[in-house]
């Protein structure tokens, strides 16, 4: 058995794939993609993955790409221990989840994070070297664009903080059950969906957007308390030191 992770440790999309791969305890070949060095967009990676970005699976010679179909690659592939439901109405509650997390959170995440992590080092880039990368992006081209030009808005920050806070209601309701994951008393990759936009949030001190929420503080305790979170948020991958 090969498996090989391209991923950046940056990356919430690689942070979640680690998480799954730590919760199931495999030894992976860890290849680090220099996103500043615009790795991802080079043509041998784009041969693995065609959308350019990070993460990607390689098992056995064959690319798995996007991060939540390499979660469940891997819980099918590798199914213990499990990271979800067997039955068909378990797995379904798991994927709407994860579609709404996907939706709401992955996306709204961003703006905050370029506004207060990215924003002054792509508005220092040279015009024509930052055009030639854009050019390559197969994703999300327009909204890097966009921010060079126009910088972020502050309505569209606003949105996107309102957003995430729609979404830490959500979960604040799901766990009215006294349940200490998403999907009962099991972890699974729900959680794991949600986890690094959860720790972006609590990296970028958004601490506002949940202080009245008990029940999702308390998850939020839970995940990193487990052994797979210090595994996949190894030293140097958080964006700021944790803060105290």
């Amino acid at each position: 058995m090969s498996l090989i992770l391209y991923h950046s440790p940056f990356s919430t999309c690689s942070q979640k794939v680690r998480l799954a791969l730590a919760e199931k305890g495999l030894d992976y070949d860890s290849r680090i993609i220099e996103l500043s060095r615009q790795e991802h967009l080079e043509d041998w990676y784009l041969a693995i993955n065609p959308n350019g970005v990070v993460p990607s699976l390689v098992h056995n010679g064959r690319p798995v790409v996007d991060s939540s179909v390499i979660c469940e690659y891997l819980d099918d592939v590798f199914p213990e221990p499990a990271l979800g439901p067997r039955d068909p109405l378990g797995r379904a509650a798991m994927r709407t989840w994860m579609r709404y997390f996907e939706e709401v959170p992955t996306t709204a995440i961003r703006v905050p994070s370029f506004n207060k992590l990215f924003a002054a080092e792509i508005a220092g880039m040279d015009a024509a070297k930052f055009d030639a990368m854009t050019s390559k992006m197969p994703l999300r081209k327009q909204f890097y664009r966009q921010m060079f030009s126009e910088g972020c808005p502050e309505q569209q920050y606003r949105d996107s903080l309102e957003k995430l806070r729609q979404c830490l209601v959500r979960v604040e309701r799901q766990l009215a059950d006294g349940r200490a994951y998403l999907l009962g008393g099991d972890f699974s990759i729900a959680d794991i969906a949600l986890v690094p936009s959860a720790i972006r949030m609590l990296d970028l001190e958004l601490h506002e957007l949940w202080c009245d929420l008990p029940r999702f503080r308390a998850w939020l305790d839970t995940v990193q308390a487990r052994p797979s979170f210090a595994v996949a948020y190894f030293p140097g991958s958080r964006v700021r030191p944790q803060p105290r």
